[in-house]
């Protein structure tokens, strides 16, 4: 029988490294408490003042100058989680802000938010969309989270009519990636007999949905958190489409993950204020205008852009409310039209335009993974 002793060294470095990783966490504290401090002086010095905390180019360029800066190990990613949480602290230190978005908690657009805005902002859901635009124009809310357009279904038409009716301004977008999951409380995917969720989730893994789980009657709800609840209540019989996230916060089973038809599957969000951003550099900027009712009048407005080499990476039109076949044009351009030398652009611009108002100029926003793809 052996009576060699084990060798105590790597015990010895497991209790020398964790005592290296406790003397970094208190000194990353003292650091943390600094910049709390710091944040708290920035909201003393902006006191009653009406411009909002949230600065998205100011962020923005903190981000990009630590990724550049970063050496590593410590991955890119995991130094854009850290960050995010604290640029949120410090925006709530200086001062609470409340940010609506499209309830329950629990919908892409919850997810949408923390991601961006991080988990110290104060998110609060609103039932539908004219609901956050009335609560953004009215001062109850400082900044609304809203969908403007899914990659594969496009506009969300609603939201570009609610700009023409609600004096508010874009501050910044974000590009989610947007990823479904089946889940209830059944074991598998057999004992299911309906499948509740939103009617895009519904429509965005139709293809799976009918190859993997037919004849199934598909049940639109109001939101895919709405969904995963009746699914909770209901039993091994219901399942929902949503989030990843629904399932821990519903008690429900993932039997299926990423089962959208299209991988490549985005939205992007625009979040919104009641006044226009302030920051100095901005790189896109979103218009709303109508034409004159004469032959070539549209032309003459996109040969403008054309002449000052503005790029322009979007172009909707709605029908004009109360005007039959009238329409208005929703455009994004890859310029800061707030600038000083787009000045007598604009005058011309709007010469050639019979209405024209600058939604806001922003920079351009990140691509999050708000689906939860793991």
């Amino acid at each position: 029988m052996s009576t060699k002793k084990k060798d105590p060294a790597p015990a010895l470095d497991l209790t020398r490294l964790r005592a290296e990783i406790d003397a970094l966490d208190d000194g990353i504290m003292d650091l943390l408490n600094r910049r709390a401090a710091i944040s708290i002086g920035v909201g003393r010095t902006k006191e009653g003042s009406p411009d909002t905390v949230f600065k998205p180019f100011r962020e923005k360029e903190i981000m990009e100058r630590l990724a550049r800066k970063n050496p590593g190990p410590l991955p890119e990613s995991h130094l854009h989680a850290i960050y995010r949480e604290i640029m949120s602290s410090s925006r709530r230190l200086q001062r609470p802000e409340r940010v609506v978005y499209l309830g329950p908690e629990g919908t892409f657009s919850y997810f949408a938010g923390l991601e961006f805005m991080g988990r110290s902002a104060e998110l609060t859901p609103k039932a539908g969309f004219e609901d956050i635009f009335r609560a953004v124009a009215d001062g109850e809310a400082e900044l609304g989270v809203i969908p403007l357009e899914n990659s594969l279904q496009g506009t969300v038409g609603q939201v570009v009519d609610l700009f023409m009716l609600f004096p508010v301004h874009i501050h910044a977008e974000l590009y989610c990636r947007i990823t479904h999951c089946l889940m209830g409380k059944a074991q598998s995917m057999a004992e299911v007999k309906e499948i509740h969720s939103h009617p895009q989730p519904l429509d965005q893994c139709g293809g799976w949905l009918r190859n993997n789980m037919p004849g199934r009657t598909l049940v639109p709800e109001s939101s895919t958190a709405a969904a995963a609840e009746i699914a909770a209540a209901r039993g091994p019989e219901v399942a929902t489409v949503g989030h990843i996230r629904l399932a821990d916060r519903y008690g429900l089973n993932v039997m299926a993950a990423h089962i959208e038809d299209l991988p490549d599957n985005w939205t992007r969000f625009l979040v919104i204020g009641p006044r226009p951003g302030t920051e100095a550099a901005r790189d896109k900027t979103s218009i709303l205008f109508t034409v004159p009712d004469k032959p070539g009048a549209l032309a003459e407005v996109l040969d403008s852009f054309a002449g000052r080499a503005i790029n322009l990476t979007k172009l909707e039109s709605r029908p004009l409310r109360g005007e039959k076949w009238k329409y208005v044009f929703f455009a994004d351009l890859e310029c800061d039209l707030s600038r000083m030398e787009y000045d007598s652009f604009l005058a011309s611009l709007r010469e050639r335009c019979h209405t024209l108002r600058i939604l806001g100029s922003y920079p351009a926003g990140p691509h999050l993974d708000a689906g939860g793809r793991q």
